[in-house]
């Protein structure tokens, strides 16, 4: 491991969504993270071959059953020799188990805990169930997704899931280890997507309170589809390019190179009396070309161009390959780590692991004694595939 993160340990309890994106952030960053299954969720010996879930990788695996007692002790062992710990469970869950925040600051009081959850610790939905769309939708975000005239449009679970919630428990426990090395004092981290998505949203609250964004008019605003100088556009092909010519010199280039430039109806970019019209005239122009064609006209100049690419297409596309954005680890095509930095690169230290894959390796890994391990194995507390 040669990231920025490498000397740090992490223990990942076992869950869904944001919680495993947040370890694989921060292994791919280079710390080592072990991720905690349940043993029941072990079947028999491990495959051949890495575990499908990609939002695994960089982790070994160790299943432990956490309703024995020595299963629970065995993690509270693990606990003592982390930096943190990382759980997504409904609130309440760990504490019942016995390895709430209290149980292992008091085992390793410099420990970050880090904690992720949709509606948050607290608050009147904190034992509700919930998923992305839900929580996007509380937090004032997915009521500003879609054109003008319809619904609401959901932006996958990119929003709630990855970007309000994994990246924010991520940055999270960085920040919490960071004060930890200062202090030599651990924390509760309160990660809630409702609260990441919110904080997502920040720029289009001063746009709303400035007059720029009206939040009951969707799809008629500068960045939600309304304006015609910012949008995505079919080709003649089908396919499709989008267009950022927000600036008044990136907007004459986009101009120019749709011949419009001498068009009076297009003199007054920021009229929005106009937008609707505009947008129509200038889907035409879009449409009267391949993707391929627009390209060879726009790619690379300051339009604010690109054309809009599956993720196969992007893989394949010369500067995503150029820049090494797509890898193959073990055999499968994933995103590489990112940021990127230019003396502690980060790398993927290996593909996803089986449930238990490395029970027993974890466990000598981390000081368990040899007689120790049997017992453990034997009566079914930790589980070994």
């Amino acid at each position: 491991m040669t990231g920025p993160l490498t000397g740090f340990r992490i223990v990942e309890i076992a869950g869904i969504g944001p919680g495993p994106f947040a370890a694989m952030m921060l292994s791919d960053m280079g710390a080592e993270v072990i991720r905690v299954e349940r043993a029941q969720a072990v079947r028999g010996p491990a495959p051949d071959g890495p575990a499908f879930d990609i939002l695994q990788r960089g982790r070994q695996n160790i299943a432990i059953d956490l309703k024995n007692p020595e299963g629970v002790e065995t993690l509270l062992k693990l606990v003592e020799s982390a930096d943190a710990l990382i759980e997504g469970f409904r609130p309440g869950v760990m504490e019942r188990l016995g390895i709430g925040p209290d149980v292992c600051l008091e085992r390793n009081p410099k420990l970050v805990f880090g904690r992720m959850t949709g509606w948050g610790q607290t608050g009147m939905y904190a034992q509700a169930a919930g998923h992305d769309i839900n929580y996007i939708s509380l937090a004032g975000a997915l009521a500003h997704f879609g054109r003008a005239g319809e619904g609401p449009v959901p932006p996958m679970n990119m929003v709630g899931d990855f970007g309000g919630g994994g990246m924010f428990l991520a940055f999270g426990v960085v920040c919490a280890l960071l004060e930890a090395s200062k202090s030599n004092k651990g924390q509760v981290v309160d990660a809630a997507m409702v609260d990441g998505t919110a904080v997502l949203m920040t720029m289009f609250w001063a746009f709303s309170q400035m007059g720029v964004h009206d939040e009951n008019a969707r799809g008629t605003n500068l960045l939600d589809t309304g304006a015609h100088f910012y949008d995505a556009y079919e080709c003649k092909d089908g396919k499709y390019i989008s267009i950022g010519s927000i600036e008044t010199q990136f907007y004459a280039q986009l101009l120019q190179l749709t011949r419009l430039d001498s068009d009076p109806e297009f003199a007054k970019q920021m009229d929005k009396s106009q937008w609707p019209h505009l947008k129509k005239r200038i889907a035409e122009v879009f449409k009267s070309k391949t993707r391929d064609e627009w390209c060879a006209i726009m790619e690379t100049t300051d339009v604010c161009f690109a054309p809009v690419l599956t993720m196969s297409e992007a893989a394949a596309h010369p500067h995503n390959v150029e820049r090494n954005m797509i890898i193959d680890v073990a055999g499968t095509k994933q995103p590489a780590p990112a940021p990127r930095f230019s003396r502690t690169v980060p790398s993927v230290s290996r593909p996803p692991s089986h449930p238990g894959q490395h029970s027993r390796e974890i466990l000598e890994g981390w000081g368990f004694a040899s007689s120790e391990i049997e017992k453990l194995l034997a009566s079914g507390a930790v589980v070994d595939a």
